[in-house]
């Protein structure tokens, strides 16, 4: 019994390290990620590491290419448009369920989030803002009654992840972002929910805007080079 279970605690944590690997460009795109030195790398088996990049896969990061074996995903501007599309469309209407619930408790969550927000950016941690970005977006959607819709928007958050911290390599993007959660916060604070749904739509899509422009610039880059 204790087999399974030792498989599954490995599985995540390798899972963890390489998404980690990965967003801070340790793998960049296109990097083969190979079972079998991983599995020595961390002193397991192919079967956690199998486990783990099947993990990555599901959430866009990798590839399992036939004879090649896994392959970190391409940066891509169809993936940031599908990804975003599924974001404005879904994230309002969560909002639009949790925010008349919001109890004191859950606005101390998000201020707290917020407040470790701001120190990330301006400790220049950037490892942390995809991470809290999401743990902010989800505490918005915290009262909504859709389970599911909560499981596949945690899923394009950790998707965008990669991508966000390339949109927030400037100043002023780590400034708008930091301006735009706290107008949503406050927002909701006044009761002013339609507002705050009609914003967040808003936000999601210049987050969008904002990285096509960066990541197009990456990519014809890279094409060029």
């Amino acid at each position: 019994m204790s087999s399974p279970l030792k498989h599954r605690t490995l599985s995540a944590m390798i899972t963890d390290q390489l998404r980690q690997a990965i967003l801070d460009g340790t793998y960049p795109a296109s990097s083969q990620l190979r079972q079998d030195a991983l599995g020595e790398a961390y002193g397991v088996s192919r079967i956690p590491v199998r486990e783990a990049l099947f993990q990555l896969e599901a959430e866009g990061l990798v590839r399992i290419v036939p004879q090649k074996g896994a392959i970190v995903s391409e940066l891509s501007l169809d993936e940031i448009n599908d990804v975003f599309d599924l974001r404005v469309l879904l994230e309002p209407r969560m909002l639009q369920q949790s925010a008349p619930h919001f109890s004191a408790d859950n606005f101390a969550v998000l201020d707290g989030i917020q407040k470790r927000f701001e120190a990330a950016i301006a400790a220049g941690n950037r490892s942390e803002w995809g991470q809290i970005n999401a743990e902010f977006h989800m505490a918005m959607y915290v009262n909504a009654r859709q389970p599911r819709t909560q499981s596949i928007v945690m899923a394009l958050l950790q998707t965008s992840d990669r991508y966000t911290r390339m949109q927030l390599s400037t100043v002023e993007a780590m400034g708008i972002a930091e301006k735009e959660h706290a107008e949503l916060i406050a927002l909701c604070r006044h009761g002013k929910i339609d507002d705050a749904c009609g914003f967040l739509a808003q936000h999601i899509e210049a987050v969008r805007s904002d990285l096509l422009r960066v990541v197009g610039r990456t990519i014809a880059k890279n094409g060029a080079a």
